[in-house]
């Protein structure tokens, strides 16, 4: 009878297992890693873009200041004439078409709204996150923040304009306004001295008061505008530097 000898499989030492750990180990690691590292650039990246687009809107508020700048000198030399004019009876019986207009045009104004895309959409999607400069959302944050003293100015310069209205209704005829009306909505200057309803002294001061209350809101709104563009034209140049941008 022939005895078979059964075979045995050797047995792996234990470093073996150690190194197969090891292996497994890395390849987990090192998979990691480039998750984390794709994740980091794809996040730099967007605040990047972020970064981008909020210069953008800080370009275009600068735009829409000067326009604005312009237009409060404006309407300020208005106010100043009208408030002058007004101060006399003679001389307001006297220019009749320039008040008119001025009294009309004078106080007229746009309300700024900022461009505030971008940061509203940082602001809403938690996209602040993203700036990991500390110092530039700080400064972005600062900047946005004086809006809201503008916006309070203007809601106060609305309710002078209110008041003013309600004066101007008993010096200035109706009818007249309305022929100075073009069909496109634009205010003409007449030109054969119109009369006013009334030139009675204290009427046309207590116009003038309303008037003066007005052109100092302007005069402080124009002070404001031009902060605010001075504020955005630093932020532009301290996220150029600071992200090396183009």
């Amino acid at each position: 009878m022939e005895v078979h000898a059964h075979s045995h499989s050797s047995r792996k030492k234990w470093t073996h297992y150690l190194w197969e750990f090891l292996m497994l180990f890395l390849a987990v690691f090192c998979g990691f890693l480039a998750e984390y590292q794709l994740e980091h650039k794809i996040e730099k990246d967007r605040e990047k873009q972020f970064i981008r687009s909020l210069v953008d809107d800080l370009n275009t508020d600068i735009t829409n200041l000067d326009s604005l700048t312009a237009s409060e000198k404006s309407g300020i030399d208005r106010l100043d004439t009208l408030i002058f004019l007004l101060n006399d009876p003679v001389l307001a019986r006297q220019n009749g078409d320039q008040l008119y207009y001025i009294a009309r045009m004078g106080p007229r104004y746009i309300p700024f709204a900022n461009n505030t895309r971008t940061f509203d959409q940082l602001k809403n999607s938690g996209g602040f996150r993203l700036i990991r400069e500390v110092e530039a959302s700080n400064k972005i944050m600062a900047y946005y923040s004086q809006f809201t003293l503008l916006h309070m100015l203007q809601e106060n310069y609305n309710l002078e304009f209110d008041a003013y209205k309600r004066i101007a209704a008993k010096i200035f005829d109706p009818l007249t306004m309305l022929n100075q009306e073009s069909k496109e909505g634009n205010i003409n200057r007449s030109n054969y001295n119109p009369s006013l309803r009334s030139y009675d002294p204290e009427q046309l001061k207590e116009l003038g008061y309303h008037a003066l209350q007005m052109n100092g809101s302007r005069r402080s709104k124009k002070s404001m505008l031009q902060n605010l563009k001075q504020s955005a034209n630093e932020l532009i140049v301290f996220l150029k530097n600071k992200y090396r941008l183009n």
